[in-house]
């Protein structure tokens, strides 16, 4: 979800890249593992905050589609409106933004002082994450920049995998305010860290909104970002609330909750890496529609134990969770490649549109699964497997066939390897 993947030409002397620059990306990712925490932690204890602010589970939910939909709307703006501050003091203040908004959170007496926190919360996230992979990129040398961004995108893919599984275990040993507190702390940490480690860099020359907007109109970009929204959206559907419709489905206990959500993160990490390695060979639009096609299955089969008397074993619904994680995460690497195929110039800019792309889809699949979550979990998974199978028709209305896979196969070729948002 970086905003850029080669930072724009200073405005005064930067650094000169050396090798320990990789050491330096390393505490990047640990800003954006805290930055990715923050994201997906809180839907490990929906419940338990509902219940505390006197609030049903799917307004609780809300708090998700806010926090996405102001990423996804902020993201671009503070990228010209913060272009001329000098990147420590973005990345450490940006760091600090986050840690307040998350003790606000945690502190929340009422549900309008919760979105308040996590309105802050996500304007935090959208300042620094772009920065830090920018900020990577340009303190090693040009060879290296493909590892330094692996490096920070690390901390986000090992956020996703371990989120919702560490918001539940916090949630149950220490309550869900004593959790979003420990987060708080570890983001302040980060922040300290990045303070101390990281060389002063300069600010850089602003691309207007408009310049970046422009991109929009290539009607290979069209094709694809839309996709990325109502991707995203089929698998947050069910996401948003994975701790009741897994109850639904017979994961009962604490310890089978979290085993689930971990096999989920699981999913989600090995369908990133393959998704990246097989778009290389056979081509997206194959990798995307075999994903979806899972995807629409996975949530095909949990709505029917949603709905039906029969419980499958644990086993079956861990192998159901894996699919579900790999299947939502396999979509970003493909999707990349597409649009790097569209617009190769602009490949830093269209990367930071779907990124936008993602988050927008979190918010509308979270508020579609609140909206579906009263009428049970088996309308939650099926509403799911509805829109994955939108996906892969749309998918397949606007693909350009043989042509964009071939395309995509020679552009990828020796500069294209597995990210996350």
């Amino acid at each position: 979800m970086t905003d850029a993947l080669k930072a724009p030409p200073p405005t005064a002397p930067a650094p000169t890249p050396t090798g320990g620059g990789l050491g330096l990306a390393a505490v990047l990712a640990l800003g954006t593992f805290a930055v990715g925490t923050d994201a997906f932690v809180t839907a490990g204890f929906l419940p338990a905050t509902a219940s505390a602010l006197h609030v049903s589970t799917s307004a609780a939910g809300q708090s998700v589609s806010l926090f996405a939909a102001c990423y996804a709307l902020a993201s671009p703006l503070l990228a010209v409106a913060t272009a001329r501050v000098p990147r420590r003091a973005l990345l450490v203040g940006a760091l600090v933004l986050l840690a307040a908004a998350n003790a606000l959170t945690a502190l929340a007496p009422t549900y309008p002082a919760l979105l308040a926190g996590r309105l802050l919360a996500a304007l935090g996230a959208a300042a620094f994450t772009p920065t830090a992979g920018a900020s990577a990129a340009a303190l090693v040398r040009p060879e290296r920049r493909g590892r330094a961004l692996a490096v920070v995108i690390g901390g986000l893919t090992a956020a996703t995998a371990l989120g919702v599984p560490l918001g539940r275990v916090a949630a149950v040993g220490l309550g869900w305010r004593a959790a979003l507190g420990a987060v708080a702390a570890l983001t302040a940490l980060c922040a300290l860290a990045v303070r101390l480690a990281l060389p002063p860099l300069p600010g850089t020359e602003p691309v207007p909104l408009r310049a970046r907007l422009a991109a929009l109109r290539r009607p290979g970009v069209l094709a694809v970002l839309p996709l990325t929204v109502l991707g995203m959206a089929a698998c947050y559907v069910p996401y948003a609330y994975s701790v009741p419709v897994l109850a639904a489905v017979g994961v009962a206990g604490r310890t089978a909750v979290v085993v689930a959500l971990v096999l989920y993160g699981a999913g989600a990490v090995a369908g990133n890496l393959l998704a990246g390695r097989f778009a290389d060979r056979r081509g997206p639009v194959r990798v995307l529609t075999a994903g979806y096609a899972v995807m629409a299955a996975a949530f095909a089969v949990l709505a029917g134990l949603a709905a039906g008397p029969v419980r499958a074993g644990a086993a079956v619904v861990g192998a159901l969770a894996f699919l579900w994680g790999a299947s939502s995460w396999c979509q970003t690497p493909p999707q990349q490649l597409r649009l790097l195929v569209a617009a190769p110039e602009q490949g830093a800019l269209l990367v930071s549109l779907n990124a936008s792309g993602i988050y927008l889809g979190i918010g509308a699949g979270s508020v579609l699964g609140g909206v579906a979550l009263p009428f049970g979990a088996a309308a939650v998974f099926g509403l799911a497997a509805v829109l994955a199978l939108a996906a892969g028709a749309l998918l397949r209305a606007t693909a350009a066939g043989r042509r964009e896979r071939a395309a995509s196969g020679r552009a990828a070729s020796g500069r294209y390897g597995p990210t996350s948002t």
